[in-house]
């Protein structure tokens, strides 16, 4: 895989903030990058996208299931052509995963990713977005940095919750066709941690796929940026393994404010915060400042998520005695 600069350097790092990523009558990819995704679900979200006035269309292998694996949606090979297909389409201007599970992180290393890079302008000109979130993970680090588009760290339209949650669908709706400057992320729980304010790109999204990327080419460092994170069906030896993982190769040092959002069905919330407050809490920035942390921001697997933006400059305001949230610039 050949090095590409990263999105700090991008000039589309920009690219949605006046201008909606989507509008009625564009196409969209449909893929499952990593499990696969139940005929009936995959029918409810093309329905879905359908009366949103976009035109899905679905992936070959969405429906498959490896013979080896049964937690993969087919081969990697059979995904691995889903998504370069789909990103690659010309007529195509956004990739949606249709779901989770596990296995986007197998087809990293087989991709061109100069071909996709090449590919990141849609039919009009208008950059592409890649949305989807938990495994999806891996997709976001690696078109952060190979590809250079922002992406839509979001709830996924064949599972469950986004049929059950109208504030899903709503919020979801919001991000895909409405521009993203000013918007602000917080959620009804959102709590400060360590209060202060921060500035920079966010970066992240699924702590045990960001700390499973250590090491590897697409694994970047969120210098001056926001890092932010999530989890879900965790314990907590095995919160506090991840988050060592991360402090030993230097992530949180890095950071300019940390962005937490929920741990669905992990430990108990306290537990979790105080291990949290244990790796995050002395954080300091370049001049000695406390670097801002904030939790439960609205974002990952809880049955109401909000949708997060990679990739794109935004501040942290952590104030001490009211509510948090991420408003981006």
């Amino acid at each position: 895989m050949s090095q590409q600069p990263t999105l700090e350097h991008s000039p589309l790092q920009g690219a949605f903030l006046d201008a909606a990523p989507l509008v009625a009558g564009d196409r969209v990819r449909l893929i499952a990058a990593s499990g696969p995704s139940p005929a009936a679900n995959t029918a409810y979200a093309v329905e879905l996208l359908r009366s949103w006035g976009l035109d899905p269309v679905v992936g070959s292998h969405a429906h498959e299931v490896d013979d080896r694996a049964p937690y993969l949606a087919g081969s990697d090979e059979h995904r691995r052509r889903d998504l370069v297909e789909a990103w690659t389409d010309p007529e195509a201007q956004a990739v949606i995963c249709l779901r989770g599970g596990y296995g986007a992180m197998r087809l990293i290393d087989e991709v061109d990713w100069e071909l996709m890079r090449e590919s990141r302008l849609g039919p009009t000109g208008r950059p592409k977005l890649l949305t989807g979130s938990s495994d999806v993970t891996a997709l976001h680090q690696v078109f952060a940095r190979f590809v250079g588009v922002p992406t839509l760290f979001c709830p996924m339209p064949a599972n469950d919750v986004f049929r059950d949650s109208e504030i899903i669908r709503s919020d979801v709706h919001r991000w895909l066709f409405e521009p993203w400057r000013g918007r602000s992320v917080s959620g009804p729980a959102a709590q400060t941690l360590v209060p202060g304010r921060a500035t920079g790109v966010t970066e992240g999204g699924n702590l045990s796929l960001v700390a499973a990327s250590v090491g590897a080419q697409e694994f970047a460092v969120p210098t001056g940026g926001i890092a932010v994170l999530e989890d879900i069906d965790e314990d907590l030896y095995r919160l506090d393994n991840l988050m060592i993982q991360l402090k030993r190769c230097g992530w949180f040092d890095a950071a300019a404010g940390i962005a937490l959002g929920s741990w669905y069905n992990c430990a108990e919330l306290s537990d979790v915060v105080a291990l949290m407050q244990e790796y995050l809490g002395a954080l300091r920035g370049p001049n000695g400042e406390a670097v801002p942390v904030v939790s439960e921001l609205g974002f990952g697997h809880d049955p109401n998520a909000l949708s997060l933006p990679l990739g794109v400059i935004a501040t942290l305001i952590a104030p001490a005695d009211a509510p948090p949230s991420l408003v981006i610039e």
